[in-house]
């Protein structure tokens, strides 16, 4: 399992995941990172970082992709907004990687009426919904498995 990045404070170091298309997802962006500062964790936020690159070239996606991966890896956890079978590709991919490299992944799931693919909410740590985020417990990180609709 890869080495903890707390910080000298103990604080957990988060790989925040999930779309910002439009302006639902970047909402519900905000309102994690609100919890997560609320908590007294560090994050890391995609949305908020760019690279040095013209945007939409082959160098721009590159440095982006290197620069998450990366993120990940000093992650001590990834939370992942999850917005269904129909979710976003890239944050399935985040959520992959870190499961792949023995980081836990808190799955969040945006709407409780949306169906989940099982590679998403069994491939994860934990299954919570955007309401509960502000009441989990990072420091002990519970399980739960997810019960609603799924394929």
């Amino acid at each position: 399992m890869a080495q903890q990045q707390t910080d000298s404070c103990g604080r957990k170091h988060i790989y925040l995941a999930g779309p910002f298309f439009n302006d639902t997802e970047i909402a519900n962006i905000r309102y994690a990172e609100s919890v997560l500062t609320q908590k007294g964790l560090r994050f890391f936020s995609p949305m908020r970082h760019t690279v040095d690159a013209e945007p939409q070239t082959t160098k721009w996606a590159r440095k982006l992709f290197e620069m998450d991966k990366a993120e990940i890896g000093k992650a001590d956890l990834v939370v992942a907004l999850y917005y269904g079978s129909n979710g976003d590709t890239g944050t399935a991919w985040e959520c992959g990687y870190a499961a792949a490299i023995g980081k836990p992944v808190v799955l969040v799931h945006i709407n409780r009426d949306h169906d989940s693919n099982l590679m998403m909410h069994c491939g994860c740590t934990t299954n919570i919904y955007l309401d509960e985020l502000a009441a989990y417990d990072f420091e002990t990180l519970p399980v739960f498995p997810y019960t609603g609709k799924m394929f």
